[in-house]
């Protein structure tokens, strides 16, 4: 027998009765052992399903708080620009700002000639079409040069995605303000035009048009003989900038059925006579169209009308 309390093992001989431990004296079967204090480690949390601390704001809530307030002002901005200029109750206000794009002397050469006059056409375009629409303003465009500008803007990113998309915004919108100098009244749109020397360039960047803020960047030729072209170009992104979107196929930039057509309902329906404005080029046949060669060859669709707040009801 070995005692449970000081397990001490009995002999064969012992003085004290079987029911007794010779050395400590307890009964065997009344002793109760005491309980054992375990000291339990402290549980360890999975990092994924630690409690959330609440002793006081990190820096991501700081983060995560200013982008919240960036993207509230924007929206209002966007809410109350749109509101102002959807109207159409008085001229809106638009500068073109000439950037010397490939840094020439051609270029430059021909910056200095540009004036108000250089982007007279647009205003005619405009006030051509918006009487078509029954819109009774005389002058639905104020178009005016503003300062040349020295600085590169930043550039549309090249993997398009929500996020990239935002911050390329916001950059740019503060690009904007910083290098805008023209001391007349505020703009309602400013574009942000950058020319290049036809002979070294054939081809040029897509331009870009963003409603959020009324900005856009255009790429266009320093050539007189291309300056109708430029007014096409230029027109089609400050319209973007005013809620219409683009109508023609990204694949092909052939113009879409029917909406990028100026007569989708004509009989027979090739070759058509103009351009609709924003879907860029007059469609011969179903397979090949031309670029314009102005303002002169282009109309303002039914769709575009509507986006811009000219028609009501058009689905």
């Amino acid at each position: 027998m070995k005692c449970p309390k000081c397990q001490y093992v009995r002999h064969e001989v012992e003085e004290v009765p079987d029911w007794q431990c010779p050395r400590c004296g307890i009964a065997y079967q009344k002793f109760k052992p005491e309980a054992k204090q375990v000291n339990a480690e402290p549980a360890v949390t999975p990092p994924n399903k630690r409690p959330d601390k609440k002793s006081g704001t990190t820096f991501k809530d700081v983060r995560v708080l200013i982008l919240l307030l960036i993207l509230l002002f924007v929206a209002l901005d966007k809410f109350f620009v749109k509101a102002n200029t959807s109207d159409w109750d008085q001229p809106l206000r638009v500068v073109i700002y000439p950037i010397n794009g490939d840094e020439s002397n051609a270029t430059s050469t021909y910056i200095k000639t540009l004036k108000d006059g250089n982007f007279s056409q647009m205003n005619q375009f405009m006030r051509r079409e918006a009487a078509r629409y029954g819109i009774v303003i005389s002058d639905p465009l104020d178009v005016r040069m503003g300062p040349v500008i020295a600085e590169m803007p930043p550039m549309p990113p090249a993997e398009q995605n929500i996020v990239n998309t935002i911050l390329w915004s916001l950059n740019f919108r503060y690009w904007a303000f910083v290098v805008d100098t023209y001391g007349g009244p505020k703009p309602d749109i400013r574009i942000f035009t950058m020319f290049y020397d036809p002979k070294v360039y054939e081809k040029l960047p897509h331009s870009t048009g963003i409603e959020q803020g009324m900005l856009s960047i255009v790429h266009a030729f320093a050539h007189k003989q291309m300056a109708q072209k430029n007014n096409f170009v230029i027109t089609h992104e400050m319209l973007h900038t005013l809620g219409a979107t683009d109508k023609y196929s990204f694949a092909n930039n052939q113009p879409a059925f029917p909406d990028g057509y100026a007569e989708p309902d004509k009989v027979p329906l090739y070759p058509q006579q103009y351009a609709e404005v924003m879907g860029g080029r007059i469609p011969l046949d179903q397979m090949n169209a031309e670029i314009p060669k102005g303002l002169n060859e282009a109309v303002i669709g039914l769709q575009t009308a509507w986006e811009i707040g000219w028609i009501k009801g058009q689905e």
